[in-house]
C-alpha cells in the first residue's frame, strides 16, 4: 500500500484497525492509545485537561464523520481544536486526522467528498497559491482530501468562516473589512492601523459592544468564493458592499444548493438605540439584494436554511421582549418565492437548531424539552411533528445521512459530556455510542429527577448525591441557580460541573423554575419580566422540599449563581441568612448602572424601563438596595472583559461588602476573584481550575468549617 504524504499539520486518512460490532459500543475509549477513561473528579486539572467535542460534519455519502475536539495548548492559557475521524458505524477507532499549534475548527465536507475547515495556521505555500495567510493570524478556509496535503481555499486579512456550501463547491465565507473600506483597500488599513497603534472607533450609534469585543471597527462581509484546483486560493466577489458595521453583525446566513441566492439577516438601527432584523435575498450573480421578510419592531428574524431543492427557507421569527411578555422563538417554513408561511407545531420545545433530510420531506428539529431535550421529526408541508426521534437528551450538531436510515449528532446529559451518537430514524431506539476522545468512565455520584407542587406548578430539577450520604453521613448542599434567565439544566458543562463538587462529598441541586426553557411559552414567561422573588420562591419551595430527605444536611447549605443566576444570588444574599456561603458570579447587582451600560442596553431598558420611570421595581429588585442586610459570606468571580455584566457590578458590590463591614480588616469574611482576560465566562484552561479551585475551597471554608483560602491565587 502506497501511503499519502503528509505534512507537518494534517495527516490524511488511512485505514484504522476494526473492532466487532459486539464490543463498538462497550469499549470506554475507543481504544485511543494514549487515553484512558476519566472518572476522578476530585483531579480539577484532569478534569480542565480533558478533550472536549464541539461539532461534527457529516460526508455527503454519509462514509465520514468528522469532529471537532479542543484541547489544552501546551501552557494552559487556551484550548485549541483539532479534527478527529470518527466511525459512522461505531466499529472503527477514532482517529486524529490535524495536529497544528494553532488548531483547526468549523469542519464541513464539500460536495466532492473534500473535507473544508478554518484555521490559523500558517500557509507554507500562500505565495504561490496566492494566500495571503503567510504566518498571519488570522483563519483562513482549508480544504484537505482524503488523501494528501490541507491546502488554503480562501483567505482574507481580517479572516473567514463557512456559512454554506453549495452544490457546484462554491462557498459562502463571513469575513469583514475595516470600517469605512472595501476589500481592495482592507490589507493596507489594517497593516496601517496596527503599525500605528491607532485603536480609536468613531461610533455614530447603538449597538457599541457585544459579549466580549467591541464593534464598529470593521464591518462584517458575507464573501462568495468560486471553486478551484487544489493548491490555489480562490477568488472573493463581496456580495455587500453597501454593509455599514452593523448590517451583518452576527448575521445568521445560508447559500441556495445552486448557489444563486444568499438568504442572511441584515440589521438596521432604528430610533432610540433599537435594531430591527429583517431577512433578505441577495442574488450572487447580480449581487443585488431584496428583502423577503421585514423585521419590524415586534419581531425580527435568524436562522435562514435552505430546503434542498431551494425553493424553501426555515427561518426562526423571533419576537421583541417587553415589560409583560419575554421573547418568544416561532419556527416557520417560508417559500423563497414568496407567499403564506407554514408554522412549525414544536410543543413545549424551545428551538435549538434544525436540519434539512436530504430529500426535503422532513425537518429536524433539536432543543430544550422538559429539563432535558429532544428531536422532532417535522412534515414541512403541515408544520406538524411527524414522530418523536429522541427526548432523552440534548442533541446538537445535528446531521441526516443521505440515504434517510440515520441521525448523527452530539447527544449531552447531565452526567454525560456531549458524545457523537447515531441515531435510527425509521426505529426509535437507544442511540448508539461512536467511541470518540474524551469519554468519561462514570460519575461520583447519583442523578435523579426531584420536583414539587409550587401552586399548582410542578416545579423540578436535578439533584445530584454523593456516593455514601446517608443518614449517618448526611452531604452538605449546593443549590445552583442558571442564568438567562431562559436556560436550562439539561446537559453537561465544561463550566459549572456539579460531579467537581460532588467529589468532595456536597450534593448539588440544580433547579428549573420561572423562565426555563424547554417549558413552552408560558414557562418563559412566568416570572417576566425577571422578578427575582418570583424565582425565589420556587427555588427555595424546592430546596426545602429536598432537604426533607436525611441524606442531606439543612444546616451546611450554599448558595451558587451566575449571570441571571449571579443576579438571584445577589438579591437573596440581601433576603435570606440560610446559607453558610454565597458566590455570585457574573452577576447583576446595581440594575440602575447595569442597565443603560450592558451590550444589550437597548433590550434592559426596553423591558425595565428607567428607575425614574418605575422607582418601586428598581428598590425592590435592584440588588444595591439591600445590600445592608448582607450577613452571608460572598466570593464574588468575574472577568474584566465581560460586557453583558460589565465588571462595574462586581466592583460596586465589592465597595459595598467592604465598606460595610465593621469588623477589622483581615477578618473581612469575602472575597473577590477578578479574571482580567476573562470575559462573561471563564475560558482558558488554567483560570478555569483557579476558578474551581477557589470556589470550592470558599464552599469548603464557610460551609464545612475547612481551612480558609490562601489570600493570593497561586500557581495551582
Amino acid at each position: 500500500m502506497i501511503l499519502p504524504v503528509i505534512d507537518a499539520y494534517t495527516v490524511a486518512v488511512m485505514p484504522t484497525r476494526a473492532r466487532s460490532a459486539e464490543t463498538a459500543n462497550t469499549h470506554p475509549t475507543g481504544v485511543i492509545a494514549e487515553e484512558t477513561p476519566f472518572a476522578d473528579f476530585t483531579d480539577i486539572a484532569g478534569f480542565v485537561a480533558l478533550p472536549r467535542i464541539t461539532a461534527l460534519a457529516l460526508s455527503p455519502d454519509g462514509k465520514r464523520l468528522v469532529a471537532a475536539v479542543q484541547r489544552p495548548d501546551a501552557n494552559g492559557s487556551k484550548y485549541v481544536s483539532a479534527l478527529w475521524e470518527v466511525d459512522p458505524e461505531g466499529l472503527a477507532e477514532p482517529r486524529r486526522l490535524t495536529f497544528s499549534v494553532k488548531g483547526e475548527s468549523a469542519p464541513r465536507f464539500a460536495p466532492d467528498g473534500a473535507l473544508l475547515f478554518t484555521s490559523a495556521r500558517p500557509d507554507t505555500e500562500g505565495e504561490q497559491n496566492g494566500s495571503a495567510n503567510n504566518g498571519q493570524s488570522h483563519t483562513a478556509i482549508w480544504r484537505l482530501r482524503e488523501h494528501g496535503e490541507a491546502r488554503v481555499v480562501a483567505d482574507a486579512p481580517g479572516g473567514l468562516g463557512i456559512a454554506g456550501v453549495a452544490a457546484d463547491g462554491r462557498l459562502l465565507a463571513t469575513g469583514s473589512v475595516v470600517a469605512g473600506g472595501s476589500s481592495d483597500t482592507d490589507a493596507e488599513a489594517r497593516k496601517r492601523r496596527k503599525d500605528r497603534g491607532v485603536t480609536a472607533i468613531l461610533h455614530t450609534g447603538m449597538p457599541i459592544r457585544y459579549w466580549d469585543h467591541e464593534i464598529n471597527d470593521t464591518s462584517p462581509r458575507l464573501n462568495l468564493v468560486d471553486p478551484v484546483a487544489d493548491g490555489k486560493a480562490g477568488p472573493l466577489t463581496d456580495l455587500a458592499t453597501d454593509a455599514d458595521t452593523v448590517s451583518l453583525l452576527n448575521a445568521t446566513a445560508d447559500l441556495s444548493p445552486d448557489g444563486r441566492t444568499v438568504a442572511t439577516t441584515w440589521t438596521r438601527r432604528d430610533r432610540r438605540g433599537e435594531t430591527g432584523t429583517s431577512l433578505v435575498l441577495i442574488d450572487t450573480a447580480r449581487r443585488r439584494r431584496k428583502v423577503l421578510l421585514r423585521g419590524t419592531s415586534a419581531h425580527g428574524y435568524a436562522g435562514p436554511s435552505f430546503s434542498p431543492d431551494g425553493s424553501t427557507l426555515a427561518v426562526t421569527r423571533v419576537t421583541g421582549s417587553t415589560p409583560t411578555d419575554t421573547s418568544y422563538d416561532f419556527l416557520e417554513l417560508h417559500p423563497v418565492a414568496g407567499g403564506e408561511p407554514v408554522a412549525v407545531e414544536v410543543g413545549d420545545l424551545t428551538i435549538g437548531e434544525y436540519v434539512w433530510a436530504p430529500d426535503g420531506q422532513t425537518l429536524y428539529v433539536t432543543g430544550d424539552l422538559h429539563s432535558r431535550g429532544a428531536i422532532l421529526a417535522v412534515d414541512p408541508a403541515t408544520g406538524r411533528v411527524r414522530k418523536t426521534i429522541a427526548d432523552d437528551a440534548v442533541y446538537s450538531s445535528l446531521h441526516a445521512a443521505a440515504d434517510g436510515r440515520y441521525l448523527y449528532a452530539l447527544r449531552s446529559t447531565i452526567d454525560t459530556p456531549p458524545t457523537p451518537v447515531r441515531l435510527t430514524v425509521r426505529r426509535v431506539g437507544e442511540p448508539r455510542r461512536l467511541p470518540a476522545p474524551g469519554w468519561v468512565a462514570g460519575v461520583p455520584g447519583t442523578l435523579e429527577w426531584v420536583d414539587t407542587d409550587v401552586a399548582g406548578i410542578r416545579v423540578g430539577g436535578w439533584l445530584c448525591t454523593p456516593k455514601g450520604a446517608s443518614a449517618r453521613r448526611p452531604a452538605p448542599l449546593m443549590l445552583w441557580i442558571h442564568g438567562g434567565p431562559h436556560g436550562s439544566y439539561n446537559s453537561w458543562s465544561w463550566r459549572w460541573s456539579p460531579w467537581l463538587a460532588v467529589a468532595r462529598g456536597y450534593a448539588v441541586l440544580m433547579p428549573d423554575p420561572a423562565m426555563s426553557t424547554g417549558y413552552g411559552h408560558a414557562g418563559l414567561n412566568r416570572g417576566w419580566p425577571r422578578l427575582p422573588d418570583v424565582v425565589w420562591h420556587e427555588v427555595e419551595t424546592l430546596t426545602d422540599h429536598v432537604l426533607q430527605r436525611k441524606s442531606l444536611d439543612h444546616t451546611r447549605t450554599a448558595l451558587l449563581g451566575a449571570s441571571f443566576g449571579g443576579f438571584m444570588t445577589n438579591w437573596i444574599a440581601g433576603h435570606s441568612t440560610r446559607f453558610k456561603a454565597i458566590v455570585t458570579h457574573a452577576g447583576l447587582y446595581a440594575l440602575d448602572q447595569q442597565h443603560p451600560t450592558t451590550d444589550a442596553a437597548a433590550h434592559k431598558v426596553r423591558v425595565h424601563r428607567t428607575p425614574d420611570d418605575l422607582p418601586e421595581w428598581y428598590a425592590k429588585y435592584s440588588p444595591h438596595h439591600h445590600a445592608a442586610k448582607i450577613r452571608t459570606p460572598m466570593l464574588l468571580t468575574h472577568g474584566s472583559r465581560d460586557y453583558r455584566v460589565p465588571i462595574s457590578e462586581a466592583l460596586r458590590l465589592w465597595w459595598d461588602l467592604v465598606s460595610g463591614f465593621d469588623g477589622k480588616p483581615q477578618d473581612l469574611p469575602h472575597r473577590f476573584l477578578q479574571f482580567t482576560s476573562e470575559n462573561h465566562w471563564v475560558l482558558s484552561p488554567s483560570n478555569s481550575r483557579v476558578w474551581n479551585e477557589t470556589v470550592l475551597g470558599f464552599v469548603d471554608q464557610h460551609a464545612l468549617g475547612k481551612n480558609a483560602l490562601p489570600d493570593t491565587v497561586f500557581d495551582w
